[in-house]
Parts: C-alpha cells; structure tokens; sequence
C-alpha cells in the first residue's frame, strides 16, 4: 500500500504507459489537482522534488508563464492550482468555508457588504493587467475607506481570490503580488458553462485519488472540504467512466488510478532517503496519515498541532526526521531532527546525499547539521 501510494505522490517509480508521468509544472500540478502551498518556498520545493533537474528560478518561470496558480480554492487555504481550472475549482469548493469565514470577518469587524465591496475595490485597482503588491492592495482599499489594519487586509484579499476575482501571481522580490485571475490566465473554465458540477466533482475525485491512492472517500472529503454527498457522487461517475479504480483493504474502500492497481505488484519503496518541505502533499493531502508517520511522532511534525508541518526527511515511505533551513547568501545551513525510537539511523554522508536535489535546486551548497 504505501509503495502505491509513493507511487501515486511522484516520490518513487510508476508503472505507467510511456509519457504518462508528468514532466512540467503544469503537467505536475493537473497531476495533483491542487499541491498546498501557504509557504510559498515549500509549494516551489514540493514541485522541485517531482521534477529533477529544475531550479527554483525554472519553477518560478514556469508560474510566471501561468502553469499554474497560487490562490484559496478550498479549505480556506492557498493552493497552487492548474492555471484554466482555478475559477471552476473556487467556485467548486471555496465556499464550503462560508460559515467560518463569515464569522471570521464578524471577530474583525468586517461585514458580508464590506467584503464584496473590498472585491469590487480590488477588481478595480487591477483592471488592465496591473500586478500590484499585497502593501499597494491594501493601500488602494485603505485609499477607498474600506481598513486594513489586524488581518482585515488579507482576509478581504482571500474573499476576493474565493470570488474568482483576483490570485496571487509569483512574487516581486519578497513580496507577494496579486493579479486579475481572468487577465493572468485567459479562458478560464466556468463551472456551470464549460463543464458541469458532476464532471467537476468527477474531475476533482480523479485527480486526487491518482496523485493520493489508494485511499478513502473521508479523505478526499478532508481534503476538499466538500461534502460526503458531493465525494460519493464525484467517485461513482469516475468509477462509472473508467476513469477510477476502487479495491477493499480489511472492509475499508479505497480509490487510485486504474492503472495502478493494474500493475504488477510494486515491492516495497526504495529505503532512499527524500528530503521534502513542510506542507508537502506527502503528508498535508490525508486525514489519516499513519501510514507514513508513527502516531507517536506527529507531535515533532506538527508541534503542539497547531497546523504548522515542519519539512521532514523520509525513508522508505517513513517520516524519520525533520529539518528547518537558514539561508544565508552563500549556502543554505539546514538543522536535521531525528526522530526518537528509531530502528535504524541515517548517518551523516546519507544525509548529506539526500539534501544534495535541494542544494541543486536551490543552486546554493547545503550545509547539514545533526542535531539528534
């Protein structure tokens, strides 16, 4: 099961037909449906480890030419999303946190007619192709009355991007920077015109189950945000298209690509060291992640579970340690936690060779630090 899955997640070999795995940001991103990307370093390495032999600078290329998006289009949290697909997605999705964000703008004081008006706001400030700064976002609605102090400025920032109205282009030096959705990426699909909620929902449960699989309907559910209802009518029309495969593991159903379970039976992951980021799908895309961390160790992944995943070393499809990164101008010094209780230890030279695809896509050399 978790070579599968590895499989599925592009950290290890697939038994694809020729040409199938993808090789672009664009092709890995549609792959995935959608990658998390709140820190944005971590969304470019997450797609740096998938595509060996680019660099940060390539990726960011690539979101410059619109492969794909970065904005919220479920669970209230940033995405990078495929470029022609992120209105439907928002439309889709974005507003099953309706509730929760209307009492969000409750605590800051923000009304339902404020909101709106921040989207007409900010649709206005970048009509004809502008890119602006999140400071020069928030001045043009502190210039139109509407404040911005506390986290009103984001949270009406985030409103407009759930309405399809604007995204987040790359950033400008250390700056975020926002754009027209519909102006950065032409043709947006609609939902509703261009395909219609059952092909979304279809569409959604495909691209998951393939990047994540095989695994469970309440994951695709936590995952989405989406309803149970809307997660078993999405899989019955993949399943009933040929687009999905469906298997029972202990009376438990699970989903993945077809081709997938029709390959021959894949051995256990390669016992490789992989050093991925914090809020990698690896982790982030599941409810249920104890297949790939122990129970007892998920208080060093995620601290005090307060949502924030700490970047993590893997072997063999196993969480063993996690590092955090210090970036200096000429090398970037990485501070490695093993976990407790381990059977095995890596020693120093293997982790040095598994930081050696971040120091090339970094383009920096990496200094490795044990700390335990």
């Amino acid at each position: 099961m978790l070579a599968l899955r590895m499989a599925a997640l592009l950290l290890r070999s697939y038994p694809w037909s020729p040409g199938r795995r993808p090789g672009s940001v664009a092709g890995v991103v549609e792959w995935f449906g959608a990658m998390q990307a709140q820190d944005l370093a971590s969304g470019l390495w997450s797609l740096g480890a998938r595509l060996p032999g680019l660099t940060n600078v390539d990726v960011v290329a690539a979101l410059e030419r619109g492969e794909a998006v970065r904005t919220w289009p479920m669970r209230g949290t940033l995405h990078l999303v495929p470029g022609r697909d992120a209105r439907w997605m928002v439309e889709l999705m974005a507003g099953r946190v309706g509730g929760a964000a209307r009492t969000r703008r409750a605590q800051l004081g923000l009304s339902d007619a404020d909101a709106e008006r921040g989207t007409e706001i900010l649709g206005t400030a970048l009509a004809g192709g502008r890119r602006l700064t999140r400071a020069q976002c928030l001045a043009a609605l502190d210039g139109a009355g509407l404040a911005t102090d506390g986290q009103r400025g984001y949270h009406l920032l985030g409103f407009a991007a759930q309405r399809g109205v604007v995204c987040l282009a790359p950033n400008l030096g250390t700056e975020q920077s926002f754009v027209l959705l519909d102006d950065w990426v032409p043709g947006q699909l609609v939902l509703g015109r261009d395909l219609d909620r059952d092909q979304a929902l279809a569409t959604i449960a495909v691209r998951y189950f393939r990047s994540h699989g095989p695994t469970t309907r309440a994951d695709l559910a936590g995952w989405t945000g989406l309803t149970l209802a809307d997660v078993r009518r999405g899989i019955d029309v993949a399943l009933a298209d040929g687009r999905l495969g469906a298997l029972s593991l202990d009376g438990v159903d699970l989903y993945a690509d077809p081709e997938l379970l029709d390959a021959p039976p894949a051995g256990p992951p390669v016992p490789q060291l992989l050093v991925l980021p914090g809020f990698d799908e690896y982790l982030l895309g599941y409810k249920d992640r104890s297949l790939m961390l122990a129970p007892e160790h998920f208080q060093a992944v995620v601290p005090g579970g307060n949502g924030v995943f700490q970047s993590t070393v893997v072997r063999a499809g196993r969480v063993v340690a996690t590092w955090k990164r210090t970036t200096g101008r000429d090398r970037v010094t990485v501070d490695v936690r093993l976990l407790d209780g381990l059977p095995e230890r890596p020693d120093q030279a293997d982790l040095e060779r598994a930081f050696e695809p971040y120091a090339a896509f970094v383009a920096l050399p990496v200094l490795v630090r044990p700390l335990g």
